[in-house]
């Protein structure tokens, strides 16, 4: 439900209203533009009658949303919202790229890494403390230890961090340690963690699982709105179809329905939509031209010995030409 107050009212007008209705249990949003006041309301509202609102001297017009992601979709909040972390800026005509290895593997291994990216112009740095492997047997991320190491790369080289996080059970080093905390496709419906997550207020990755809609994504992160955070960036990786020449089925339009429906920024992570390090360029090139506000990109200095999805990492030498070629993308559109 969309509140639209009257160009003449009063702030101790608007404000009882306002405190009455987050009496009632409502999420409230004021929107502010040069000529237009409004408030969104998210929450149970079938029981708030238009007339009542109507009543009040400050209130113009009542409108009630038919979508159910109030606070992320576009009609809450028209503009395109920018997420900051310490000065980097996705979303809004900021462009970020968020590059690093799978997995932290060692000290040596997550500081060169950082340190080449960085060079290149990544924004933000990624890598992996726990990873959701299929199988049991599999390298699973060295944990806390490799958090300790993301935050060594972080203090020698000022990239962000960007880190997934597997179970509430490590809130708290995440609330601490991490700038942007990820939310992996296979968590996209877990909505316990979801509203713990949000409750942080910190920004969060989240990306789409792989087999959910968009609509799906969409309501995920109201789960994140609701619990408090608002600094939210979906993730396009790939979903599951029947074909089996790529890892999973990179959804391009994702980007541009996405962007229709809400004002949260979209990356694009072409290596898991892939699995193959040579369509990562090409792919990462179509997400910019798509209109993605920045990409996620695996990227290892030694691919073969890599520990975990070396096949889809790019190494130092192509992350630098392909900065270059998305440089000449970004002007040409």
């Amino acid at each position: 439900m969309i509140i639209v107050i009257r160009r003449d009212a009063r702030d101790e007008d608007v404000l009882p209203l306002m405190e009455h209705l987050r009496g009632r249990g409502l999420i409230l949003q004021e929107i502010v533009g040069e000529s237009t006041r409004m408030i969104g309301l998210a929450g149970d509202t079938s029981s708030l009658p238009e007339e009542t609102l109507l009543s009040h001297r400050c209130v113009e017009k009542v409108t009630r949303i038919q979508e159910p992601y109030k606070l992320v979709g576009r009609k809450f909040h028209p503009e395109d919202s920018v997420v900051d972390v310490a000065g980097k800026k996705i979303g809004g005509g900021y462009f970020s790229v968020i590059a690093g290895p799978c997995s932290v593997e060692s000290e040596e291994q997550i500081l060169s890494i950082a340190r080449e990216v960085k060079d290149s112009g990544a924004g933000f740095l990624r890598g992996g403390a726990f990873k959701p492997r299929t199988s049991p047997y599999a390298f699973m991320g060295l944990g806390l230890d490799g958090l300790e190491l993301l935050k060594i790369a972080k203090q020698k080289t000022g990239l962000p961090i960007v880190t997934e996080i597997m179970s509430s059970e490590h809130l708290d080093a995440f609330a601490q340690d991490v700038d942007v905390i990820q939310i992996g496709a296979r968590n996209m419906q877990n909505f316990t963690l979801l509203r713990e997550v949000g409750a942080l207020k910190k920004t969060v990755l989240l990306k789409r699982g792989m087999s959910s809609t968009l609509d799906e994504l969409l309501m995920a992160a109201e789960y994140l709105a609701a619990a408090g955070t608002s600094q939210i960036i979906f993730c396009e990786r790939g979903i599951r179809t029947f074909e089996t020449a790529t890892r999973n089925t990179l959804d391009i339009s994702a980007v541009p329905v996405l962007k229709s429906k809400s004002h949260l920024p979209v990356v694009v992570d072409p290596s898991h939509a892939t699995g193959y390090w040579q369509l990562v360029s090409s792919m990462s090139l179509a997400a910019v031209a798509a209109g993605a506000d920045g990409l996620i990109i695996e990227v290892h200095n030694r691919p073969e010995a890599a520990l975990c999805d070396g096949a889809q990492s790019i190494t130092p030498i192509v992350f630098h030409q392909l900065m270059g070629k998305i440089a000449q993308v970004r002007a040409a559109i």
